[in-house]
């Protein structure tokens, strides 16, 4: 079991061809990188290997608190109260332990880590939370004095269709309405004709109404979800490299001056389309209401176009995704006491 800082390490041998066969492109170690040195809570890599091959992986946030600085240090005291989180902030909806299909000794495995993060880490890890697991991972994550619960599912629409327009036919009126507006629209994988700094703004922006409503709605009750909320701003570089990749596509919706209204992020793999990062200016800032449901649409068709099982949309929102047709699959979070640590 090795565990792996980003910022200052190579990337671990085959991880290439494990993230290429096994993982969505989050995973990608020079995204990695600029997620660890641009986060105030920063990611480090944990690879389970059986062999010389890499059978396993688990992205994990050391966290200092959520009153930290903007950036994480590349090192610190070992005895300063730590604890990390399993977790994909980036892909809220998809769990941050992936094990290849035929490995079976995954119990043994989440010990080995625990006992190698402790290490690493030091005596000030309080202990470990695994949010957003699928249902399948937690009997090798339970145990006792382990605490267990379901959170807030991911939202999931299973390709049944062979045309947009019967996916759309299931709408509600005043959801289909939405459909192809007026506004100039451009999708297309690898762009390198977008500002990521415009990106970053309208996406933080966006992300932090989010999280006004669900303080405003009291969604942060539940362990796993917005409670205690240890993400950090997305930086324009690391969109930059993002939006850039051939298996990610990027559709841009811009007024007729140019200013641009709302933007998504889409990842592509032949295991399941995801809809990433969405995000648009708010009506009374000169937004269009329900731009969120052409992007969907778009979305669905290139599920159905593609061939692509599924389309996956993260944990917020379920509401209106649910309007959109999506169903929903059940995520859970763990959480380890440092006492019982690996065992």
């Amino acid at each position: 079991m090795d565990v792996h800082d980003p910022r200052t390490d190579p990337p671990p041998e085959g991880w290439a061809a494990f993230r290429a066969r096994c993982l969505p492109p989050v995973w990608d170690y020079e995204l990695l990188r600029r997620e660890a040195w641009l986060a105030k809570n920063p990611p480090v890599l944990a690879v389970v290997r059986q062999g010389p091959a890499v059978v396993g992986a688990l992205a994990v946030m050391v966290c200092r608190g959520w009153g930290a600085g903007t950036f994480g240090p590349v090192s610190g005291g070992r005895f300063r109260p730590r604890w990390a989180e399993v977790y994909l902030p980036l892909l809220s909806g998809y769990p941050a332990c992936v094990f290849d299909g035929d490995f079976t000794d995954r119990r043994t495995a989440i010990r080995q880590f625990e006992r190698a993060l402790r290490e690493y880490v030091g005596p000030g890890l309080l202990g470990v939370v695994y949010r957003a697991m699928n249902p399948e991972l937690v009997p090798a994550l339970a145990g006792r004095a382990r605490i267990s619960r379901e959170i807030d599912p991911a939202a999931v629409l299973v390709n049944r269709y062979s045309t947009v327009d019967e996916w759309a036919a299931g709408l509600a009126p005043d959801v289909r309405q939405y459909l192809n507006p007026d506004v100039a629209t451009e999708a297309a994988p690898g762009r390198t004709d977008l500002d990521p700094h415009e990106l970053a703004g309208l996406l933080n922006a966006h992300r932090a109404r989010q999280d006004e409503r669900a303080w405003a709605g009291g969604q942060r009750s539940r362990v796993g979800g917005l409670h205690l909320d240890t993400r950090s701003p997305i930086a324009p570089a690391y969109l930059d490299a993002l939006v850039r990749r051939p298996d990610v596509i990027t559709r841009t919706y811009r007024a007729g001056d140019g200013r641009l209204l709302g933007f998504n992020t889409m990842i592509d793999h032949p295991d399941g389309a995801a809809v990433h990062h969405w995000a648009a200016l708010p009506s009374a800032d000169g937004g269009r209401k329900g731009l969120y449901v052409d992007c969907y649409a778009r979305c669905v068709a290139h599920m159905i176009a593609a061939g692509r099982p599924e389309l996956t949309a993260g944990r917020a929102m379920l509401p209106e995704k649910q309007a959109l047709g999506f169903g929903t699959r059940s995520l859970f979070s763990v959480a380890v006491p440092r006492p019982v640590l690996g065992r």
